[in-house]
C-alpha cells in the first residue's frame, strides 16, 4: 500500500475539516478545496535566509529551534490567560479540555493523548483530582483500571477561563493570515501524525 499517499491524504482530510465551519463529507467539494490549494511556485523558496545558514546551519536546526521557541511563546501567553484561576498550569486547563472534547478516558489514554509522560501526566491529573475539576473511578470489569472524568466544577471554571484562553492562542499567530494558517496547520499535522506513529521513546 501508498502509506506515505495515504499519510498525506489524511492530513489534507484533517486540514479541510478545521478550515470549514461545516465542511461536507462529499468528494466533490473536497477535490474543489484541494485544487484551490494546489502549491504555486515560489521563486524566492531557495533564497530563504536565516542565522548562521552561510555557516552551514542547517533548516532542520531552524524548524526545530522555532518549534522550541515558540512552544515557549506560547506557554507564555497562556499562563498570562490563567493568572487567577483555578489552574495552575497551562497543561490543567489542556488536559481538562481534553476530557472535554473527547469524553472520559483512562489514567493512561488522557496521558498518551497529551503526549507526556507517565510521571509528569500523573501529576498532572493527581492536581485536578485535588482540585476537584476532574474525578477517578473504577471500571466494573477491571478495579485497577481508572476512568478520569471532568466534574462540574471542572466544567465551570473551564467555561470561565476558555474565552482567555482563545485570546491568547489568538496571539500566538496573530502575524499570520488565514490562508498561512492553513498551511501551517497543515504542515504541522504532517509532522504530528508522523511523530505520533515514530515516537522516539513510547508514551
Amino acid at each position: 500500500m501508498m502509506y506515505n499517499l495515504l499519510s498525506e491524504l489524511i492530513t489534507l482530510v484533517k486540514t479541510y475539516e478545521s478550515s470549514n465551519e461545516n465542511p461536507s463529507e462529499a468528494l466533490a467539494p473536497f477535490l474543489s478545496w484541494v485544487n484551490s490549494r494546489a502549491e504555486k511556485p515560489r521563486a524566492d523558496v531557495d533564497h530563504t535566509d536565516w542565522d548562521g545558514k552561510e555557516k552551514g546551519r542547517s533548516a532542520d536546526s531552524v524548524i526545530n529551534t522555532s518549534l522550541v521557541h515558540l512552544y515557549r511563546y506560547a506557554k507564555l501567553h497562556a499562563k498570562a490567560a490563567i493568572a487567577g484561576s483555578a489552574f495552575s498550569t497551562p497543561d490543567e486547563f489542556i488536559y481538562l479540555i481534553t476530557l472535554a472534547s473527547a469524553g472520559s478516558m483512562s489514567k493512561a489514554a488522557l496521558i498518551r493523548a497529551n503526549i507526556h509522560e507517565k510521571a509528569t501526566g500523573t501529576l498532572i491529573i493527581n492536581r485536578l483530582l485535588k482540585k476537584g475539576l476532574a474525578l477517578q473511578q473504577s471500571t466494573d470489569k477491571d478495579k485497577r483500571s481508572r476512568i478520569i472524568h471532568i466534574t462540574p466544577e471542572g466544567s465551570r471554571h473551564l467555561k470561565e477561563s476558555i474565552a482567555d484562553i482563545k485570546l491568547a492562542s489568538a496571539n500566538v499567530t496573530r502575524p499570520l493570515s488565514d490562508s498561512e494558517k492553513m498551511d501551517l496547520i497543515r504542515l504541522l499535522l504532517k509532522l504530528e501524525d508522523f511523530h505520533y506513529e515514530n515516537p522516539a521513546v513510547k508514551l
